[in-house]
């Protein structure tokens, strides 16, 4: 069972400036609900409620959104809100989340090797902290399901047009079903033509302790950082791992065209937003 959950989320958001000049990326709002909101809670929904998130400097506005304000309670409980009072009592009590300061900034493999004394000797789950996956099930837990039966680390992936391959780490593998593959290549970002598939990895893994040793013997790549593609290619050498496509759209708010989207495709989901928005934009289109 998975018990625990990793969030890396030190990054410096440099595609959403000036926006994320002074707040984390992670902390840009769809409507009214952060980013990293939406990853905690899929965390909450595998069952998991041990959760690390890897932060760094200019971060904190994540820890005091998932702390209590008692300031701004007793404010609501004045207005009589109850709605927004549970919504804010539901904040500070979804987990048990504890924080780490990654404090240079030298990749997603180093960040995942941060959490090293938290997760021991369990395997854990990896979520990215820019990456929303919307599904019936979980994406997490539905890869807790399969490591359950195989007990390999697992990859998340999904199906991307040849033009977006390059913006990937892309697998490639022996299919065991429709959804699964037995990995035996995994390249970062590679050329269309030098590309094992059109499967990228989708921001979720589950991951073993091994991955941790692994780390320590990865070599500074791309960018000069240590990348966590590199570690599960070392760590394919001598274990399984497993590539399981996800039931449920993913959205990667690390794009601006990408943020926007989703916003709409959740206001849409809405019910106070869903008619006014639809009339909205069809006026807009006509005027176009």
């Amino acid at each position: 069972m998975i018990k625990k959950a990793v969030i890396p989320a030190a990054g410096l958001g440099t595609r959403f400036l000036p926006a994320t000049k002074a707040q984390p990326k992670e902390m840009l709002p769809i409507i009214d609900t952060p980013v990293i909101q939406y990853v905690v809670q899929e965390c909450v929904d595998s069952g998991i409620e041990d959760i690390l998130i890897i932060s760094g400097k200019g971060k904190r506005s994540i820890e005091d959104h998932f702390d209590r304000n008692f300031e701004l309670e007793a404010c609501i409980q004045e207005k009589e809100d109850e709605i927004v009072f549970n919504q804010l009592r539901h904040i500070e009590n979804m987990a048990n989340i504890h924080f780490i300061r990654q404090k240079e900034l030298n990749g997603l493999g180093d960040a995942i090797l941060h959490a090293r004394f938290h997760c021991g000797s369990e395997p854990f789950a990896v979520l990215l902290g820019d990456t929303v996956i919307d599904a019936v099930i979980p994406a997490t837990q539905q890869m807790i399901d399969t490591f359950e039966q195989y007990g390999q680390p697992i990859i998340a992936v999904e199906t991307v047009p040849p033009d977006k391959v390059s913006r990937y780490g892309i697998v490639g593998g022996t299919e065991i079903n429709k959804k699964l593959l037995q990995l035996d290549d995994l390249i970062e970002k590679p050329e269309v033509k030098k590309a094992p598939s059109n499967l990228a990895v989708a921001g979720r893994y589950i991951l073993t302790p091994d991955i941790f040793t692994a780390l320590e013997k990865t070599p500074r790549g791309k960018g000069n950082e240590i990348q966590l593609t590199d570690a599960l290619r070392i760590l394919l050498k001598h274990n399984g791992i497993l590539a399981q496509t996800i039931e449920g759209k993913r959205h990667d708010l690390g794009d601006k065209l990408d943020f926007l989207k989703t916003t709409i495709e959740f206001a849409l989901k809405r019910d106070e937003f869903a008619k006014p928005l639809r009339e909205f934009i069809k006026q807009i289109i006509k005027e176009k």
